[in-house]
């Protein structure tokens, strides 16, 4: 075969300055099932990244458990995308924010990503609230009465009326995200108080971001999730403000 006329050459590109107009990361437990699914569902991946790190983490789910994630972000953190910028990093548990402090969490990312905005949960939830005009909340949690009363505490610490709260008694993250979705919607429906402006249903685990809208339709009030709320505020303090159908009135705003 003649191989004369073969030849090879490097060729010039251009670069864009990122792959993707904007990024964010997101620290997830090595147990969890569902947070991705839902960034997933929710975010056009023609508009952001959504980049994921994961911690160990080792049931049941205790006040002392959730603590020990602390240490771990600053790590994990650094190794999505190393020494590039995020726009965001959110980090996907809501237990361990309450327990470690929204401050604390940023505190350990900020430390692998400084310039870079910080999401968990419970920050995202407030700001949520704030963004519907709500005050008063009931609360459905899929933890133990234990964790639940941490949860709610927390929240009347940074000024919510925490009206009324049930919870489905789990100890296992991952047995929290099997909790079926129909077994979601009703026990909202029988959580939510009259009394109270909306729903704040907790965890990341659990299924509850898809529910929004039915459980929307059949109180007539707002509700918020774990993994709802840390979307949009992701996607918010990225500077990605347009409304996204199908998870609520917290996206219409």
């Amino acid at each position: 075969m003649d191989t004369s006329t073969r030849h090879s050459r490097i060729l010039t590109s251009q670069q864009d300055a990122s792959p993707v107009p904007k990024r964010i990361g997101l620290i997830a437990l090595a147990t969890d099932h569902t947070s991705e699914l839902d960034f997933a569902r929710i975010c056009d991946p023609e508009e952001v990244g959504v980049y994921v790190a994961r911690i160990s983490y080792e049931n049941p789910t205790t006040p002392e458990s959730l603590k020990l994630t602390g240490p771990k972000l600053t790590e994990a953190a650094g190794l999505i995308l190393p020494d590039e910028h995020l726009d965001v990093v959110a980090y996907g548990c809501t237990a361990a924010s309450v327990v470690l402090g929204d401050e604390t969490v940023a505190n350990y990312i900020q430390q692998a990503k400084p310039g870079s905005k910080c999401v968990t949960p419970t920050s995202a939830a407030f700001a949520a609230f704030e963004a519907l005009g709500v005050n008063k909340v009931s609360v459905l949690t899929p933890y133990s009465p234990l964790v639940t009363e941490e949860l709610t505490t927390y929240f009347s610490r940074n000024g919510l009326d925490v009206v009324n709260w049930n919870c489905f008694g789990l100890d296992d993250d991952r047995k929290m995200a099997r909790v079926s979705r129909s077994s979601i919607i009703a026990s909202a429906v029988e959580t939510i108080n009259d009394t109270a402006e909306a729903l704040f249903i907790s965890c990341t685990a659990l299924r509850a971001a898809v529910c929004v809208d039915e459980i929307e339709r059949i109180t007539g009030k707002p509700v918020v999730t774990s993994n709802q709320a840390v979307v949009w505020r992701s996607l918010r303090l990225a500077g990605i403000d347009r409304k996204i159908s199908g998870y609520g009135r917290l996206f219409q705003i």
